[in-house]
């Protein structure tokens, strides 16, 4: 195992990750690695026979509780990957999706500190009274209610004392391990696990910067600002630095509270087709999503609105991709497992040349067919999902992050939508979004630019011809054109070119001779006598008949050697 000079000091955080893994019986992946070497780790650990029975959970549900066991770096990663179907088999992504990010909270004296190190002051100074006992603890962060002189209520986002550093210390030691396992393992050679953590770590950095997700309240805000069924919080800036976010209170019923909504007299119905608008409008419109929409992340305020918090982790989806999406939806719905194929190379779900193709359109064939003729409102999203998990597994279907994250939002907010009301059709509510933005993909505006651009860059080159064109006449003229061509391994393929050429012209020479010898031979007669004619005749006669069965014998063997 390589141990760079920057991780000897996060040595006791190896140990006590590497215990926890093995604990939970993934001794086998410490073997392969072969990190007892190195970490010093007691051998009775390694051992099979001396390690603690284990329930009989299953390695799906180790994997869980060894990650909520490890911290704030793992359980973020047991998300990503529960959103990853390519990266593991459909019961680990499963049991990943349950992972729970509720700790208890940090202690009140080092949260204050915080406080105080990034707004300048204590909380009683700041605020005209602050809630010491959270309203809600994560692993990343916990959230306090406070308010401000004015009377406005906020809640304030306050990062744990030290995560930043546990974060580091974990991203650091997630980037040596996977490049052992793509050094060592059959993994490695399918997937890119360094780009996989890489992508990760800029994930949980991203979270951990609590500017930034101020900035995608306000982009929610402004991309809705035209929509009175959804609510987003406003930002409160003189509070909120990297470590602290202030927002405003909202208050309502969680969305998935359903005797409180019927209690409260609200229309579920409504609501499942406000909070799927909400889910279809972030992706085809805006291209960025709430890649969150779990229930605890959205209420349903009493004018029926629905509020959404927690902005940290969101999704992007390019025009490009966007676009490449709905090419992939028509080939669908038009049952054409060719297409399909075809569009999942073109957006780089897979290499053609590492693509077992006829066994990935059989299998997207009978998945198609599966659901073929079905109502619509039958086909549920999640069990959709459910089907092509394996399929993605099966095949390393290697589409990017954002697709995935997707794929597990639009999941999550056909579940919810189910919960508010169980006779839900998600994909009739999408439906006149779809057929909008295939609209859009039509029109000139859309189109419009790229082909302008293009026109540029033509225009431009057409605009430089006569100057470069005249620089090339004139050193041509001159004779001071080079062109120069560097092509790899030429000197070698010509040299068994040559040889090539050499064998065929002694083939071709050799046969020659024995052909005129030959006839020279029969032109002697019956009763030729030996003359120095005769005998130049058929010593060069049997010469060349030697040489050729020697050429034979040449080939023959070169032809066994390769």
């Amino acid at each position: 195992m390589r141990r760079p000079d920057r991780s000897i000091r996060h040595l006791r955080r190896y140990r006590e990750i590497a215990e926890v893994f093995i604990r939970h019986g993934f001794n086998e992946i410490a073997e392969t690695l072969d990190i007892q070497t190195y970490l010093s780790l007691p051998r009775r650990l390694l051992r099979k026979e001396e390690m603690p029975p284990q329930p009989a959970r299953g390695a799906p549900v180790h994997l869980r509780l060894a990650l909520e066991e490890l911290g704030a770096t793992f359980i973020k990663l047991g998300q990503v990957l529960s959103t990853r179907p390519d990266l593991l088999p459909p019961q680990f992504v499963n049991e990943l999706s349950k992972l729970q990010d509720a700790v208890p909270p940090a202690d009140w004296d080092a949260i204050r500190a915080v406080i105080e190190e990034e707004l300048g002051a204590p909380p009683a100074t700041l605020f005209a009274s602050f809630d010491e006992v959270p309203l809600a603890a994560a692993s990343l962060s916990q959230v306090h209610a406070a308010t401000l002189d004015d009377g406005s209520e906020i809640v304030l986002k306050i990062q744990r004392p030290t995560i930043q550093k546990t974060v580091e210390v974990d991203l650091e030691i997630l980037f040596d391990l996977a490049g052992l396992l793509q050094e060592r393992t059959p993994l490695g050679e399918i997937y890119d696990l360094v780009g996989v953590t890489e992508e990760f770590a800029y994930t949980l950095r991203s979270e951990l910067d609590f500017f930034r997700e101020g900035v995608n309240a306000e982009r929610f805000d402004e991309n809705f600002s035209d929509e009175k069924y959804l609510y987003v919080p406003s930002v409160y800036w003189d509070f909120t630095t990297r470590r602290v976010l202030a927002l405003e209170r909202i208050r309502g019923i969680k969305i998935n509270q359903i005797d409180a909504l019927d209690a409260a007299g609200h229309n579920r119905h409504r609501i499942a087709v406000r909070a799927t608008n909400m889910i279809v409008k972030e992706v085809l419109e805006e291209g960025f999503f709430h890649a969150d929409p779990h229930p605890g992340n959205f209420i349903v305020m009493a004018d029926g609105a629905i509020g959404a918090m927690d902005f940290g982790m969101v999704g992007h989806l390019t025009q490009q991709a966007r676009n490449e999406l709905i090419r992939l939806y028509v080939y669908v719905i038009q049952l054409d497992e060719e297409g399909i194929v075809d569009q999942l190379i073109r957006m780089g779900a897979t290499r053609s040349d590492q693509l077992d193709r006829t066994d990935l359109q059989r299998d997207i064939g009978r998945l198609i067919r599966k659901y073929h003729g079905m109502p619509v409102k039958a086909i549920h999203a999640s069990e959709v999902l459910d089907e092509v998990m394996p399929l993605a597994f099966r095949h390393h279907l290697q589409l990017p992050t954002q697709y995935w994250l997707l794929t597990k939002t639009l999941s999550m907010a056909e579940g919810v939508a189910l919960e508010l009301d169980p006779d839900f059709d998600f994909f009739a509510i999408s439906k006149p979004h779809v057929r909008r933005y295939m609209v859009k993909m039509a029109l000139p505006t859309t189109w419009g630019f790229p082909l302008v651009k293009d026109l540029n860059n033509w225009a431009d080159l057409i605009s430089r011809l006569p100057v470069v064109g005249t620089r090339l006449l004139e050193r041509a003229d001159e004779g001071r054109l080079e062109i120069k061509i560097a092509l790899q391994g030429l000197g070698r393929t010509i040299s068994k070119l040559d040889a090539l050429a050499n064998r065929l012209s002694i083939s071709l020479l050799l046969a020659s001779l024995i052909i005129g010898l030959a006839l020279l031979i029969s032109s002697l007669g019956p009763d030729w006598e030996w003359t120095l004619t005769s005998v130049l005749i058929i010593t060069g006669f049997v010469g060349c008949s030697l040489l050729g069965l020697w050429l034979i014998f040449s080939i023959w063997r070169s032809g066994r050697s390769k």
